[in-house]
């Protein structure tokens, strides 16, 4: 297996980063942060242990906008547009192979800014092309917000996640 990693921008960006596979599992965060190929952070580890209790043979880390912070209090204010879609192009470049198990796996973090809920609609929409399914892990939040993968326990087992429900509340709690 071989490490998959595209990142940009003097690495204040990453789009990607996992290990190939013929069964990989596709989480969605938030955020990047630091981690990187060999240098993996607690909730890549996390990742890698839940997706392989899950039968899967590898894993791929995509999120919802690629800005690195290692606070999301740190994320840009406003949206950058360019990162939005180049981001949006990496993640169609993962998921075109379609039919693959998609990891709500965000947690609370996704109140941190507002046009967070509307690019996680624009990916929700790209998903959809390509038949892909939105599962989940541990409880969701009050808000229904999924759980973020850094605490919960390996033996975790996945369930489907109502993706269009989600993103009907988010638009109804903006209201």
């Amino acid at each position: 297996m071989e490490w998959i990693y595209e990142n940009g921008e003097n690495n204040t960006l990453r789009y990607i980063l996992g290990i190939t596979g013929k069964n990989p599992l596709i989480c969605f965060g938030i955020n990047p942060s630091t981690a990187s190929p060999n240098n993996t952070d607690r909730t890549i580890q996390s990742v890698e242990r839940i997706s392989v209790a899950n039968g899967y043979d590898s894993w791929i880390m995509l999120n919802v906008y690629p800005q690195r912070a290692t606070n999301p209090d740190e994320l840009d204010l406003s949206l950058n547009i360019d990162y939005h879609k180049k981001n949006l192009e990496h993640i169609e470049s993962i998921i075109q192979k379609g039919n693959l198990n998609l990891w709500s796996a965000w947690g609370t973090i996704i109140e941190k800014r507002d046009y967070l809920k509307t690019i996680l609609r624009d990916i929700h929409q790209q998903s959809q092309k390509y038949n892909c399914t939105w599962i989940t892990a541990g409880k969701e939040s009050i808000k229904g917000h999924p759980h973020h993968p850094l605490y919960l326990k390996t033996q975790e087992k996945f369930r489907p996640f109502d993706m269009n429900l989600y993103i009907n509340n988010l638009s109804n709690h903006e209201k």
